[in-house]
């Protein structure tokens, strides 16, 4: 039987305190609260008393100076607010919707003070020895303290950093459902997170021995409420796909000062075509980790292994951004895809997730406007295509040249979609021939391994690693089933039985067996289905084939199938 440490009650901080033995089936939600934040205590969260929305008012305006106080210090002020002052900075920051008090959240205020000094407040830094970090339980939010507020609510365990409830977690007893928790925290979303608690960034459902964490969104789209979809409630886990449900423990990783404010001011997105908050799911942080990593400790080359599905376009654009933003000796991250239609899409999707880290998403419109952002002093995330790259270190830049020598000494993070066929062995050598000091991040979910070679001769690469190096993490389509992250799929066998040779693949090639295919399609499907009960008369799916000259033999067999030229009664 587990057993937790709760039963003698004390008083610590002007709160009740069960401390000692009890069987965790017995735990009520009061003590999974307390040990919660006995945990939170001992990794560095100063424990304060809020009971009302005026506490958590009071609490911000002296957490916020103490926050700015070199800055107001440095104007001849002291490290506190007068009464006209606060009300400005309230002025600024109340009455916005959560997605408004996301953005406000990372800019900064100039605030006209008393003395006529103007000064930048910033609300949050990604210092975390800047930051002041605290945590209050059972803060009563209702109409008398705060008059938008629909119903009195009181909430579990709140997480302020410097003074604004940034991430609110709600709690069961062991043996209780953590959707209800989710449920009660729409509640909340809908009735009283008001004011200040539209700052809310993250939240955390727990029963201690399951937990979960998801992103807060405007609780109103369009005039209706906007529930969290409990799809998007993810799993905490190590960097090998391992769930960490046990509350300890993931108090322990999640809610460490670092990690908790990289989660805020690095793998939070704020969309700029929805609009809404976003936050990344574990395998996704950990890739873009590892890039980095791999960049700062090794200067190496990588790949991704993701399946297809499971975010890549996130996970690329968040580890190309970090790649320019955090390493300074990086001049240009290019994103690389080999096709102009994706070119578009890519740079759309990049702009979105781009608009508040101040930073610029470039699409190429042809291979002078990708000279041009190459040769520009700016540093940026470019957007391009395997084509215009090629055609412009082969075709456009003279040797000996002040740009070529320019272009050749430019120190480029390269990151790749589809990396197992987007660049060829060969054309990858070509360009890191001429960009000397590149650096070659890849993501597939389909990568070559020894038996599924690149068909290359010679000494270049015949596999996904051999091609950019280690692999820096591991995402399959069986975690991403397990996590919801994608749709599973039932699995019916219908081919030929009992091969015994490699040479019996023929069998799949020969026309008998791809009639049965097509009658599988066109007639078999129509009961599976459930067309002959008035469900509809088409569908959509995909047909995958061992070649481009089997795909073409399939659609000339079905043309053929269709103009009555030939016969499915085999």
């Amino acid at each position: 039987m587990k057993f937790t440490k709760v039963y003698e009650i004390i008083k610590k901080n002007g709160r009740n305190v069960r401390k000692g033995e009890k069987p965790m089936s017995h735990i009520s939600e009061y003590e999974v609260e307390n040990i919660l934040i006995d945990r939170l205590e001992s990794i560095g969260y100063s424990f304060i008393k809020l009971n009302t929305y005026e506490d958590v008012l009071a609490n911000f305006r002296a957490q916020l100076a103490e926050f700015n106080a070199k800055k107001l210090e440095e104007k001849g002020h002291a490290a506190s607010f007068s009464d006209t002052e606060f009300n400005r900075i309230m002025i600024h920051m109340d009455n916005h919707s959560v997605y408004e008090s996301a953005k406000i959240l990372r800019d900064k205020y100039i605030l006209q003070l008393d003395n006529g000094e103007n000064v930048y407040l910033d609300f949050f830094s990604n210092d975390t020895d800047r930051n002041i970090y605290q945590v209050t339980h059972q803060v009563t939010m209702d109409k008398a303290h705060k008059e938008d507020v629909v119903y009195k609510n009181r909430y579990d365990v709140t997480v302020l950093i410097n003074g604004l409830p940034m991430i609110q977690i709600e709690l069961k007893r062991p043996g209780v459902e953590i959707n209800e928790a989710i449920n009660q925290i729409n509640r909340y979303r809908k009735f009283s997170f008001k004011g200040l608690f539209r700052y809310l960034q993250l939240f955390v459902v727990s029963n201690s021995v399951q937990t979960k964490y998801f992103c807060n969104e405007n609780e109103m789209v369009d005039g209706r409420y906007n529930p969290i979809l409990k799809s998007l409630v993810f799993f905490w886990t190590d960097d090998k796909n391992t769930r960490i449900n046990d509350l300890n423990t993931f108090t322990s990783e999640f809610f460490c000062k670092p990690t908790i404010t990289e989660m805020i001011d690095k793998y939070m997105i704020i969309k700029t075509t929805e609009p809404v908050l976003m936050v990344m799911r574990p395998y996704q942080i950990y890739a873009v980790k590892a890039a980095k990593k791999r960049v700062l400790e090794v200067k190496q080359n990588g790949y991704v292994f993701a399946c297809t599905g499971s975010g890549k376009t996130l996970t690329s654009y968040k580890t190309t951004r970090n790649l320019l933003m955090d390493i300074p000796s990086i001049d240009k991250a290019i994103f690389l895809i080999d096709r102009k239609d994706l070119d578009t899409q890519t740079t759309m999707a990049f702009q979105a997730y781009a608009n508040n880290d101040l930073i610029d998403v470039d699409e190429t419109d042809n291979v002078n406007d990708l000279k041009k952002k190459l040769k520009s002093a700016d540093r940026q995330v470019i957007v391009t295509t395997i084509q215009k790259l090629q055609i412009l270190i082969t075709k456009r830049l003279k040797e000996g040249t002040p740009e070529y020598t320019k272009m050749k000494n430019l120190r480029i993070a390269f990151v790749v979609d589809e990396c197992h066929r987007a660049v060829t062995p060969g054309t990858k050598r070509t360009i890191e021939r001429f960009f000397g000091r590149s650096l070659w991040y890849g993501f597939t979910g389909t990568p070559r391994f020894a038996e599924n070679p690149y068909p290359q001769k010679g000494d270049l690469p015949r596999t996904t690693e051999e091609l950019y190096g280690e692999r820096l993490h591991k995402y399959t389509i069986q975690n991403a089933i397990h996590d919801g992250a994608v749709l599973g799929f039932q699995v019916e066998h219908n081919g030929p039985k009992q091969m015994t040779d490699e040479t019996d693949v023929s069998a799949y090639e020969n026309e008998t067996h791809m009639l049965k295919v097509l009658d599988h399609i066109l007639n078999k499907c129509y009961y599976k289905l459930g067309f002959q009960n008035g469900r509809g008369q088409t569908y959509e799916a995909l047909l995958t084939t061992s070649s481009i000259q089997m795909a073409q033999r399939y659609y000339d067999l079905l043309n053929r199938v269709k103009k009555g030229k030939t016969s499915l009664q085999i």
